[in-house]
């Protein structure tokens, strides 16, 4: 699946080389030729890279990592039309393209994006525990040994750098579509869940490290409604995940993403 979205990625950016800017007296704009604000709110699917996770402590009694583990998503959709519909995972965005015949913008980009490790896997520890050094292959129980997941969230708070390239309007230019690119940095926010050792307990909202990504995609535009199809690798760089008091982790992953979100927009 990773491939195939890193394949997608190369032919969305075919396509900005080919499309032209076209008359852009931009969708949702002001006759006063301001610029134009929107914000809209969707879903994600994601995949991940392989991670190794160093976990320690002040004592250094626990010093120890696990390499190349494996993590998955838990999009729980099937309560997306439930009580509460934030239960799944959800994006937010709110934005602003400059004067509209100027195709640049800037967003505030939030991906709630839930991380676990897949449980009962076999990977090589490397490391000190309760003093005693090791350097094997180890099973991943969660009930004896180990569970991790940042499950209220991942949680990427990201400002971006917006470009798009409108390639299509309809003759009355009330449809719109175009090519979107979306290039930021910020922080990630994780509340990891973690059991160690038989030992459980679900911290508290913390900024966990930095993280930076691009996003490719569509856009479509009717007036003040449009939706916007993209695709989102993001490099996360963990470098203090809370787990048991005293103990702390660090590692790093890639999140690929496939997004669906749909919005408002008017002309200030």
């Amino acid at each position: 699946m990773k491939r195939l979205i890193l394949i997608l990625f190369c032919f969305l950016n075919s396509l900005f080389a080919k499309a032209g800017d076209g008359d852009c007296n931009c969708p949702g704009s002001h006759k006063s030729d301001k610029g134009t604000f929107y914000f809209a709110w969707g879903y994600n699917r994601d995949w991940f890279s392989t991670t190794d996770i160093h976990f320690y402590n002040a004592e250094k009694n626990h010093d120890f990592t696990l390499y190349n583990m494996k993590a998955k998503d838990r999009p729980d959709f099937k309560y997306a039309f439930r009580a509460n519909v934030t239960i799944a995972q959800y994006n937010y965005r709110i934005g602003y393209y400059f004067r509209k015949k100027n195709n640049f913008g800037i967003e505030i980009n939030f991906d709630h994006v839930k991380y676990v490790i897949i449980d009962n896997q076999t990977v090589r520890l490397k490391g000190t525990i309760g003093g005693k050094y090791y350097d094997t292959d180890t099973l991943v129980t969660p009930e004896a040994f180990l569970h991790l997941e940042h499950t209220d969230g991942a949680n990427f708070l990201m400002t971006n750098f917006l470009y798009r390239k409108i390639f299509f309007k309809s003759k009355f230019a009330t449809h719109w579509l175009s090519l979107i690119s979306k290039t930021g940095i910020g922080i990630g926010i994780p509340r990891t869940d973690v059991t160690l050792f038989a030992k459980e307990l679900d911290n508290k909202f913390h900024i966990a490290g930095w993280v930076a990504g691009e996003e490719l995609g569509f856009r479509y535009d009717r007036k003040h409604f449009f939706a916007e199809l993209t695709l989102k690798e993001t490099f996360a760089n963990y470098i203090d995940v809370l787990t048991l008091p005293g103990t702390k982790a660090n590692h790093h992953f890639f999140t690929f993403e496939a997004i669906l979100t749909a919005g408002f927009q008017f002309g200030l």
